[in-house]
């Protein structure tokens, strides 16, 4: 959750989500993905440069929640991960002219956290892809596209997700489009 009032049925918060390989595979649960959001959930190279150009003034990144914790049953399995084992997640709020756009959530292995990698603890409010884009040591896996079920308006009703590359280890971003970025 992103929200210290996850409960209240207004906040903005992550909800369960079933991911498909292909964008045409979550057409078949949610036509919208071929509307407007089909955009953003295409892009395949920096996600915050396609938002910073999309703001006629301000882009922000708001931390919500980051440290070491568990992530979820399917990321762990998704990551290859031992049953029960620590990662670095982060949260955020990605904010355009003061509205927020999108929730993000990236889960970095340990093995990821080390040599340069580093530095994934030491963002800050930094947008992650400035880092991942950046160094030639990270390459991207295939995007893979996200149907939400939110349990209330405010939760996203798509999302996408990728895993990063550096040699043998992987860190995935998942990043959550709320409505106000694509209507």
């Amino acid at each position: 959750m992103l929200s210290k009032d996850s409960d209240r049925p207004d906040s903005l918060t992550i909800p369960a989500t079933r991911w498909y390989r292909s964008l045409a595979a979550a057409g078949l649960r949610r036509p919208e993905v071929h509307g407007p959001a089909r955009y953003w959930l295409q892009i395949q190279g920096s996600f915050t440069q396609a938002l910073k150009q999309q703001c006629l003034q301000h882009f922000q990144v708001e931390v919500c929640r980051e440290g070491f914790m568990r992530p979820s049953e399917e990321e762990a399995r998704t990551l290859k991960l031992a049953n029960r084992q620590l990662a670095w997640i982060r949260e955020v709020r990605l904010l355009g002219d003061q509205t927020p756009w999108v929730l993000a959530r990236t889960v970095i292995p340990l093995d990821c956290l080390e040599g340069k990698g580093r530095q994934l603890r030491h963002l800050g409010n930094k947008p992650l892809g400035a880092f991942l884009f950046s160094s030639p040591e990270w390459r991207r896996g295939a995007i893979e596209t996200g149907v939400c079920q939110p349990r209330h308006a405010r939760q996203p009703l798509l999302a996408r997700r990728s895993r990063f590359y550096r040699g043998q280890n992987a860190l995935m971003v998942c990043e959550y489009l709320l409505p106000e970025l694509y209507q």
